[in-house]
C-alpha cells in the first residue's frame, strides 16, 4: 500500500524533504510488523514535523486543565523526568508551572522538534535520547515523578520490555515518587470498535487518526493530514487496563489510581483515555488501607457509612447481606439468603480441615454457618471497619470466635498467606471492585493446588448493553460488571479448568425486589434512625436492579470452580 506520505519528495507544511524524511518502512506485510524497536523508523521527519498539528497544542492545554499539575504538586513533586518527551508539550507545561524537568525520548527527531518547541515558547530544554528499558544506563540521579504520556507505553510489544521499562521507571523514582503513565482506551476498541471525542488528548482539527487494522496484539492507526493529504502509521500494541495495572502492581506500585479523560470516569460515557497515576511508597500491611483503589474506598466509605450499617443490618438480614434463592416470590428474606448458603456449600467436601477464606464477608454469616456446621477454621476478609466489628461481636455472642478470624483488608491486595487456603467462598462481593482480574490474580495466589473456589456476584448478562447499565454503575462508581464470560476467560487464564455456573438470574429480580418491598415497609420505623436522602437514593438503586434483571442485561448464579 502506497500513501501520500510514502511519496517523496513530500511538500507537507511548504517544506521539502528527502524520501528518508518522509518515508516510513513496514515492508510487505505492515500488520505483521510487531517490534517494540520499529518506533525509530515510524518517526520520520517528515511525521514528526507534522504532530503538533495532531496533538493541537493550545486545544490540549484546555482540555486537560492543570490535571497533572494537580497531582505533582498534591504530592509536592519538584523534580520530574519527562520520559515520552515527543514534540515537548508536556514538559514545556511543566517547566511552565515551575517543575524542574528532563525531558527523555527515544526518537532523536523528536527530541530536536521538542527543542525546538521549547525554545518558542522560551524555554531550554533539558533533553536525553534515552530507550526505557536502559534508562538508568542513559539518564542518571532519582526524581520525584516520572511522566509516560501520550500513549507512549504502547510502542512496547514485548511482555518482557513492558515489565523492564516499569522496573527501570520504579528505580529512578524516590522512595515516595510517582509515576503517571497513560493510554489509549483499547479495551473499548477492541471490544465495540474505534469511537473517539476528538476532545482531550489529540485536539488538531486537520487530521484524522483511526484504526487501520486491530487484533489482540496490534493497532494499526493511520494519521491523514488533510492540509495536504499525507498519510502516516503507527504499530502499537493495544493495551487493556487491568493489564497495565497489574504490572505496575507487579513491579511494586502499592495505590494505583485510574483517571479517564482527567476525571473518575464511571460507566456512563467510555472515556477515550485512561491516566494511571503510581505510587512508590511502600505501605506494610497494617497501613494498605491508605493503598485501596478508588473503586474500593468508595465501597469502603459506603459500608462505613451508619446509614449503610443500618439499613444492611436491620432490613436487609444482619446475619446475611446478599442474594437469596426464594421459593416463593413473597418469601422473607432470611431463610432465602440461608438457602444459598446451604446450596453453595454443597458438595464441597468441607471437613474440620479446610482452611475457608471468605472474600467480602459482610457481617459474617455465612463464615459462622461453615464454622458450626462443618467445624472448620474461616477467615473473614472484608474492607468495612464497621461490619467487621459487628462480625467480631457475633462471632463472640455464638461461641464461634475461635474458629473464625476477621481481618480488615481489600480482595484487589489481600493481607493473607499465599498457598494456604482449601477453599475460596464470597458471596456478591467481587462487583465492588473495579479490578477483577487481580481479584482473580490473588484468589490463584492464597489458594493451594487443587483448591476451590465457590462465589456469586451481581453481573452483567454475556453480551449485555453497557449503555442499559448506565445508572447502575452509576451509583456503584463503577466501569463495569462482570459477567459469566469474564469470569470464565479469567480463571482460564490462571490455570483453573474446572469451571461450573448454576445461572439463577430470576432471583436477583427477586431479591432486589424483596428488598425494596421491606425498606418500603420498614421506612416509617426507620424515620430519624436513616436518612431520607439515604432512602430515597437506595429505593431508586433497587428499582435500577429490578429493572435491569427484568430487561435480561443482568446475570446472577453459583460459580464452582476448581484449581
Amino acid at each position: 500500500m502506497t500513501a501520500a506520505a510514502d511519496r517523496s519528495p513530500d511538500t507537507a507544511a511548504g517544506l521539502e524533504y528527502t524520501e528518508a524524511e518522509v518515508h516510513q518502512e513496514f515492508g510487505e506485510n505492515p500488520n505483521e510488523v510487531r517490534d517494540t524497536n520499529h518506533y525509530q523508523e515510524e518517526y520520520v521527519k517528515g511525521f514528526v514535523d507534522k504532530w503538533d498539528d495532531y496533538i493541537g497544542w493550545e486545544g490540549r492545554a484546555a482540555s486537560e486543565g492543570s490535571f497533572f499539575i494537580d497531582q505533582l504538586s498534591a504530592r509536592g513533586v519538584e523534580k520530574v523526568l519527562d520520559v515520552a518527551t515527543g514534540t515537548g508539550f508536556n514538559s514545556v507545561q511543566l517547566l511552565k508551572a515551575g517543575f524542574e524537568t528532563v525531558s527523555a525520548d527515544g526518537s532523536a527527531e523528536m527530541l530536536a522538534k521538542a527543542f525546538e518547541n521549547g525554545r518558542r515558547y522560551g524555554h531550554v530544554l533539558r533533553v536525553v535520547q534515552a530507550d526505557w528499558r536502559w534508562l538508568n544506563r542513559d539518564v542518571h540521579g532519582e526524581y520525584d515523578a516520572i511522566i509516560c504520556l501520550g500513549n507512549s507505553f504502547t510502542h512496547l510489544f514485548n511482555e518482557r520490555d513492558r515489565r523492564k521499562a516499569l522496573a527501570e521507571f520504579y528505580a529512578m523514582l524516590k522512595h515516595d515518587g510517582v509515576l503517571i503513565l497513560d493510554q489509549r482506551n483499547y479495551d473499548e476498541i477492541l471490544d465495540h470498535g474505534f469511537s473517539s471525542k476528538h476532545k482531550y488528548f489529540y485536539c488538531g482539527d486537520t487530521v484524522t487518526a483511526e484504526p487501520e487494522y486491530i487484533d489482540d496484539g496490534l493497532a494499526r492507526f493511520r494519521y491523514t493530514f488533510h492540509d495536504d493529504g499525507s498519510v502516516y502509521h503507527l504499530n502499537m500494541f493495544p493495551l487493556r487496563k487491568d493489564y497495565v495495572r497489574r504490572l505496575m502492581r507487579e513491579v511494586g506500585f502499592q495505590k494505583i489510581d485510574t483517571y479517564g479523560d482527567f476525571q473518575e470516569t464511571y460507566g456512563t460515557e467510555s472515556p477515550d483515555f485512561w491516566i494511571h497515576v503510581a505510587e512508590k511508597t511502600y505501605r506494610p500491611d497494617d497501613e494498605l488501607t491508605e493503598s485501596y483503589s478508588t473503586a474500593v474506598n468508595t465501597a469502603r466509605d459506603y459500608y462505613n457509612s451508619t446509614d449503610a450499617d443500618t439499613f444492611y443490618h436491620e432490613v436487609w438480614g444482619g446475619e446475611d447481606i446478599h442474594v437469596g434463592l426464594y421459593e416463593t416470590p413473597d418469601e422473607p428474606i432470611a431463610p432465602a439468603s440461608q438457602r444459598t448458603v446451604e446450596r453453595m456449600a454443597e458438595g464441597l467436601g468441607i471437613t474440620p480441615e479446610t482452611r475457608v477464606l471468605d472474600m467480602g464477608a459482610g457481617y459474617g454469616g455465612s463464615a459462622r454457618w461453615l464454622a458450626r456446621t462443618y467445624g472448620c477454621r474461616v477467615t473473614c476478609l472484608n474492607l468495612s471497619e464497621v461490619e467487621n466489628e459487628r462480625n467480631r461481636e457475633k462471632n463472640r455472642a455464638q461461641g464461634l470466635d475461635h474458629l473464625v478470624d476477621v481481618v480488615d483488608g481489600s480482595f484487589e491486595n489481600m493481607p493473607v498467606q499465599d498457598n494456604f487456603y482449601d477453599l475460596v467462598w464470597s458471596q456478591d462481593a467481587f462487583l465492588h471492585s473495579g479490578e477483577r482480574s487481580q481479584v482473580v490474580a490473588e484468589i490463584e495466589r492464597v489458594l493451594v493446588p487443587n483448591g476451590q473456589v465457590v462465589f456469586t456476584d451481581p453481573m452483567a448478562a454475556d453480551g449485555a448493553d453497557t449503555s442499559a447499565l448506565a445508572p447502575i454503575l452509576a451509583r456503584l462508581h463503577l466501569d463495569t460488571l462482570g459477567s459469566p464470560g469474564f469470569y470464565r476467560e479469567e480463571f482460564g487464564k490462571h490455570g483453573f479448568g474446572d469451571f461450573t455456573f448454576e445461572d439463577h438470574t430470576d432471583q436477583l429480580t427477586t431479591h432486589y425486589g424483596r428488598v425494596l418491598a421491606e425498606l418500603e415497609a420498614a421506612e416509617p420505623r426507620f424515620k430519624g434512625t436513616i436518612s431520607d436522602e439515604y432512602i430515597s437514593n437506595m429505593k431508586t438503586g433497587l428499582r435500577n436492579w429490578v429493572n435491569g434483571g427484568r430487561s435480561g442485561q443482568l446475570a446472577w448464579g453459583i460459580f464452582r470452580i476448581r484449581r
